[in-house]
């Protein structure tokens, strides 16, 4: 299945040499670095240890804000927030005052990096734990050229016609596993693990889902359970002479206070208590289907003026809150945070790493949180993230590691171009 193509391909103004060999990029959702250095240091991941011996690893900053939607479009464009625009979940549209779904793939600006080598002759896979991501990430993949492009959460629904495989649950031999489970994450490596073992692509790009690392903490065994079965899944990409890359989307932080409840600030019911109802409208990116993980609770949320509010009145009514780290005009916040203006608020709030943010108490369902503290993301506190390749960095890239604040959105460029 691998193309024998030399030539070079250049996507999104970074040109990428055709790949030695296939590359892997394994994007652990929720992976903070602080799961990392637990595990790595009590012996839980001997395959990951051994790529950071071996080849390269440091941490690095993920885009803002640090939410799935946004880093993982920025991962598969190797472009900043700002370049693809896709700044969250969901983004309010002022003509009409709703709320718009950021996860069509006719608003993600630039190319896909794994359709783009399919254009150029490679044959590539895309798989992901949440369907939401699965058309943005192979944005113009065309499929029918025996090409990957599945979610594990509607596996059982795959065609030919729409995602380059069929009858995938009996091809994997796997149950479909629950959304609200690290099985889901596991399948989406273990088909990765066949394709390569099959059919050979030469750029695989599996993306997790975050459920472990929402429910529980470094220290507790549920997450060293799922860090070892990811370790032997990286493992056996490894063995079968891949470069095998990994990253996280953003990392993650317990926000709940001492009772185990979540230390919320509910934004809107201060500024209706402050400027009147329907005067502001806070959207909360974070929101989506899966609000078990989280109760649409994050460290970023953003806030429109219907127009007699200025953003300085908004900044100056909740600058001072306790919790609240930043509260920045639409200008600042995408001056700091690479972002794109036009699909800001006027007002881009920022929470501490202990601290979530929510609209008004009365819209959000936290029934899924009861029985486990809340552990969520969103803030500048979430933006570091592992980055890894298991293989040295070539002279050049050594220098530009050295030299430069890596990001996360890089790794494709330092995978492909990068190791010897």
């Amino acid at each position: 299945m691998s193309s024998s193509s030399p030539s070079p391909v250049t996507v999104n103004g970074i040109t990428y040499r055709w790949p030695q060999r296939p590359v892997v990029v394994v994007c652990v959702d929720g992976g903070d670095p602080a799961y990392l250095r637990r595990f790595l240091a009590d012996g839980t991941v001997p395959h990951l240890a051994r790529f950071v011996r071996e080849g390269y690893a440091t941490v690095v900053d993920g885009s803002m804000p640090s939410f799935t939607c946004p880093n993982n479009m920025s991962i598969i464009t190797g472009t900043p927030t700002s370049r693809h625009g896709i700044s969250g979940n969901f983004y309010l549209d002022t003509r009409t005052w709703e709320p718009v779904v950021m996860t069509g793939p006719e608003l993600l600006r630039g190319d896909s990096i794994v359709t783009r080598f399919a254009d150029a002759g490679a044959k590539v896979v895309s798989i992901t734990a949440k369907d939401k991501l699965r058309k943005q990430l192979s944005k113009g993949l065309d499929v029918s050229k025996g090409h990957v492009s599945m979610s594990a959460e509607f596996v059982e629904k795959c065609t030919l016609a729409e995602n380059g495989i069929e009858n995938a649950l009996q091809w994997l031999g796997m149950d479909k596993p629950g959304m609200y489970s690290m099985e889901l994450s596991l399948f989406v490596l273990e088909a990765g693990i066949k394709l390569l073992k099959e059919r050979r692509p030469d750029i695989l790009y599996l993306s997790l889902t975050d459920w472990v690392q929402h429910k529980w903490a470094p220290e507790e065994d549920g997450a060293r359970t799922f860090y070892r079965k990811l370790d032997d899944c990286l493992g056996r990409l490894a063995a079968l002479d891949a470069t095998v890359a990994v990253t996280a989307d953003h990392g993650m932080n317990d926000k709940s206070n001492a009772a185990g409840e979540p230390n919320v600030i509910w934004l809107q019911d201060i500024l209706d208590a402050r400027f009147g109802q329907d005067e502001t409208i806070v959207i909360c990116p974070i929101t989506d289907a899966f609000v078990g993980h989280h109760g649409s609770l994050g460290g970023f949320v953003r806030v429109w003026s219907r127009g007699k509010v200025t953003a300085r009145q908004i900044i100056d009514c909740i600058g001072g809150i306790d919790g609240i780290e930043q509260a920045l005009d639409r200008e600042t916040a995408c001056r700091l945070f690479d972002m794109p203006p036009d699909r800001e608020g006027d007002v881009a709030v920022v929470s501490r790493h202990d601290v979530c943010i929510g609209s008004s108490a009365s819209k959000h369902d936290l029934s899924g949180l009861k029985g486990h503290r809340l552990r969520t993301h969103g803030g500048v506190s979430e933006t570091k993230v592992p980055f890894i390749v298991n293989r040295p960095l070539n002279d050049a890239y050594k220098m530009r590691a050295a030299g430069e604040t890596l990001k996360s959105y890089q790794i494709f460029d330092f995978a492909i171009n990068g190791t010897v």
